[in-house]
Formats: structure tokens, C-alpha cells, sequence
């Protein structure tokens, strides 16, 4: 029951944005009350969504109202543990749900694993070739600019920080990181493909944070205000820390990308952004779209904080552990050269003074060359030796997704 099917739409509920910390790519975000935090009122207008009108509500005060009373009845009769090991035998799409599961919960996850009924399988073939071909772009951008991004993303950090993920935060940011793997997958949507199963997973993970933080004294002291994590605001800010902040990247780098090509993108972060329990009228239906919606909810919230910094170190760490090739003074040059000083600062990137004026000049002609848009390789050595520890970074973190299991916690973080 994974396929095409009709979903009913989705109703003011409670949703979070939490980034999966965004998990090599990509947390969640906007902060509520610190002046790093203001966020202005919501006027980006339902009629720009997948759904073309809507209620309008901000969606800072919309969760996921399916999910949460289920994963809250779950935790407080103490299922988790149990609920856990079934769910590691569901690996794929098209797998019937275990055994043993609780009913309540069964009931949830057959619908939620339904498709929307606007999904449409040709964009989602068509987008995940793209992320094939593009993918030595895609790969870089997801773990070493949405991932180190999301450290900036205060609600995220803190929210991944104090949950049970953080006390191991290589865990965390490895389960994190499944997510952008299988979205980008061949086979994402497939019958034997994974996104589905990750997709509903994490939803049910972003329900129990919700459930569980307000009940952490470290969270509740450092949130700004916020009394439910994982806002379906924060969902939007993690999803603009990936897909519309790579497409954005793309077209600034000069890669070739077709109409059809950049549409189906769009359309495979869409679904998911759909299966993650986001309300169709805040999708948004166009890349214009996304753009204004990122202008609003994920560029004015970027800010340094202890936890974001904490968790920058541990994404550095685990980069430089996949590929002694990938170096932290490389990483630090390409992210900054990536995101930006501003947000490099907030993270607490190096400066690099000599290796980021390199890769500014070199990385363009590489693009180039490989867009086919300079016909010889008269390109610095620094270039190639760039794009190969690239290429050997992104083949080990997708091979490294494979082996993930997405938990339900059942606990925040240890004082």
C-alpha cells in the first residue's frame, strides 16, 4: 500500500522542522523570541502552493496533528523499545507494516505511507536521474553546505542537541544524513526502494521530540520562547536548507540544468516534504515559490549558538573521518567558499585566507569544464584535487546511509 494511492489532505496540525538536524544536510529552524531569531509575520500566500489555496495560517503554530497524539500515547504506555525492533525488519517500500504493532500506530502509518495523490511517478524518475548526474554537485552541496548550514539553524541545533540523539551526536547526524541519501536515490519511490519507509520514520521521530523536549529543562531554557519543537516552520526551514538552497547553488555555479530537469528536482522534494507530513498549501509549486517562501523563513534566522557550534564540530570531524583526503582546512575552504562568511563565522569554520581564494577561482572552471561549457582541462591542480576528495566524500557518506536505523527515542538527552 505505498504507491500512487489518494492521501487526504492535510489538515492544521503539528508538524516539526526539526531538522534531522539536518542531519548532514539539513536541521530545522527559525527561532522565536532572540534577536538572532525575530521572524517576521507569515504573508508568503497559499495560492503559490502544490495545493493553489489554503487557510493561510503561519505555519509556526502548526504541527502535525496525526502524527503526535499517536507517538504521544505510544511513549506514555512505554512501546518504544518494542515498537523499535519491529520496525527495524520495514526497510522497504513495499513491505508489509510488522507484526505486533500497536494498533493505534498501525492504523497511522498505513495512511501515512500512502503518496499524495498529486505525486507523479515520470518527475520522480526524471528527478532522481538528475540527482544521478548531477550528483558530484548535489553530494557536496548536501553535506558540506545544507549539513553545516543546519548548525546555524538555532531551533535545530538545540532541538538535536538536547534530544536523546545528542548525547552521541555522530549517531545522530549519520541517521540524519539517511534521509538526504534516500531522497536522492534512484529508487527512492520505488516498491523496493526506501524513501517511503525513512520518510514515515522520521515522522514519528519529529512526533516524539515534540512530545518529549517540552519536558527537558536545558531545551525549555534555551528554545526562545518556543513550547512545541518542530514547528511545521521549522520543517520549511530544513527543507530550504536543502533543496532551494542547492538549486540556488546550481544556477549560481553555472550547471547546466533543463527546465524539465530543475521541475523534477522540485517535484522529488515536494513528495517528501508531502510524506513528512507537511500541508500541501506550504509547499511551495514553483522554485519561485520556494525562493520568496526561503527568503522569509530561513534567511532572516541564521545565527551562531553553543549547541549549532558543538554539532559544526562533530560534522567536521565525521567529514574528515570518512576521507583523510577530505582535510579540515579543505572543508573549511569549500564551505565558506560555499555558504558564505557570514554564515562560515557562525560555525566557526577557519578563515583559510590562501586555500578559499584557490578553490573561488579554481571550482568555476571546474564546473565549467564538466558542463562542457571550456573545451580543455587547462584547470589548476587544486581543481581536480578538490573534485576527487569531493567524489571520494560523497560515495563514502551515501555508503555510509545504507547502514542506518531511524529509532523512535523514547528519552531526551541526559543531563
Amino acid at each position: 500500500m505505498n504507491g500512487f494511492s489518494s492521501r487526504s489532505g492535510h489538515e492544521v496540525g503539528r508538524r516539526k522542522l526539526l531538522l534531522t538536524g539536518g542531519a548532514l544536510g539539513a536541521f530545522g529552524a527559525i527561532a522565536a523570541a532572540s534577536p538572532a531569531a525575530a521572524r517576521s509575520l507569515w504573508t508568503w500566500s497559499p495560492s503559490a502552493s502544490v495545493a493553489g489555496a489554503g487557510a493561510g495560517i503561519d505555519p509556526e503554530w502548526v504541527w502535525d496533528e496525526e502524527a503526535d497524539p499517536v507517538l504521544a500515547a505510544v511513549l506514555d504506555r512505554g512501546d518504544v523499545p518494542r515498537i523499535n525492533e519491529l520496525l527495524r525488519q520495514w526497510t522497504r517500500n513495499d513491505q508489509a507494516l510488522p507484526d505486533g504493532l500497536p494498533s493505534d500506530l498501525r492504523e497511522f502509518m498505513e495512511h501515512a505511507r500512502r503518496m499524495p495523490s498529486w505525486a507523479d511517478r515520470a518527475k520522480l524518475d526524471r528527478g532522481a536521474q538528475f540527482s544521478k548526474t548531477k550528483g558530484i554537485y548535489v553530494g557536496a552541496l548536501y553535506g558540506l553546505g545544507s549539513g553545516l548550514m543546519s548548525t546555524a539553524i538555532p531551533r535545530e541545533s538545540r532541538a538535536v542537541y538536547y534530544s536523546k540523539g545528542g548525547a552521541d551526536m555522530k549517531d545522530r547526524v549519520a541517521k540524519t544524513a539517511k534521509l538526504g541519501y534516500d531522497i536522492g536515490d534512484l529508487d527512492a519511490y520505488q516498491p523496493h526502494g526506501s524513501m517511503i519507509v525513512t520518510a514515515v520514520k522520521t515522522r514519528m521521530v519529529h512526533a516524539a521530540v515534540r512530545h518529549l523536549l517540552p519536558q527537558s529543562p536545558d531545551w525549555t531554557r534555551t528554545s526562545g520562547g518556543q513550547t512545541i519543537p518542530i514547528s511545521q516552520a521549522d520543517v520549511l526551514v530544513t527543507w530550504h536548507s536543502l533543496a532551494t538552497f542547492v538549486m540556488r547553488k546550481l544556477v549560481e555555479w553555472k550547471v547546466r540544468i533543463s527546465a524539465a530537469d530543475a521541475e523534477a528536482y522540485l517535484h522529488v522534494w515536494q513528495v517528501s516534504a508531502a510524506m513528512l507530513g507537511v500541508n500541501d498549501e506550504y509547499i511551495p509549486a514553483t522554485w519561485d515559490a520556494a525562493n520568496a517562501q526561503s527568503r522569509q523563513v530561513l534567511v532572516p534566522i541564521l545565527a551562531h549558538t553553543r549547541e549549532g557550534e558543538a554539532l559544526a564540530e562533530v560534522l567536521l570531524d565525521i567529514v574528515a573521518e570518512l576521507d583523510a583526503g577530505v582535510t579540515r582546512p579543505l572543508i573549511s575552504a569549500f564551505s565558506r567558499y560555499t555558504l558564505g562568511d557570514r554564515v562560515g563565522d557562525m560555525i566557526g569554520l577557519s578563515q583559510e585566507p590562501v586555500l578559499k581564494p584557490v578553490i573561488a577561482a579554481a571550482w568555476p572552471l571546474l564546473v565549467a569544464f564538466r558542463e562542457g561549457l571550456i573545451p580543455l582541462p587547462g584547470i589548476p591542480t587544486v581543481a581536480w584535487t578538490l573534485e576527487e576528495a569531493l567524489r571520494r566524500f560523497v560515495l563514502l557518506f551515501l555508503a555510509e546511509g545504507q547502514r542506518i536505523a531511524i529509532d523512535i527515542p523514547d528519552m531526551n538527552r541526559p543531563s
